[in-house]
């Protein structure tokens, strides 16, 4: 009721990063979400050893469209001390990014970006 009367739509990012996320706790609660006209979206992180196998990233866009949430971004690792080990190399995440675009349609294929610093959006991985 409180979202019926905005004038503008509203749109929530999920961030999960493998599809073992999505329990049936998490789609009852995107389910509530989407029947109250909340657009859907998620964001993940690529990481080594998670997500990383066109398997594994093929079953996670399925199983957010089958919860109602688009893939919108998948993020190259940002370089911080600690996580060295998750970082997925360039030529591997573009080797990814296509795997997923001849296995899946078009819209559940996310944007593979990396946050480059000093660029005023994210940058896709084709153009690093």
């Amino acid at each position: 009721a409180l979202l019926a009367g905005l004038a503008k739509p509203v749109v929530i990012v999920l961030h999960t990063n493998h599809a073992q996320e999505l329990d049936v706790m998490v789609a009852d609660a995107l389910a509530r979400l989407r029947g109250a006209g909340v657009h859907l979206l998620n964001q993940s992180v690529l990481l080594r050893g998670i997500n990383d196998t066109p398997a594994a990233a093929a079953v996670h866009a399925r199983r957010l469209f089958a919860c109602g949430v688009l893939p919108y971004y998948t993020h190259l690792l940002d370089r911080v001390a600690g996580a060295a080990h998750f970082d997925v190399p360039l030529a591997e995440a573009l080797a990814l990014e296509a795997a997923l675009r001849a296995a899946l349609p078009g819209y559940l294929v996310p944007r593979f970006v990396r946050e480059v610093p000093g660029d005023t959006s994210k940058t896709p991985i084709w153009q690093l």
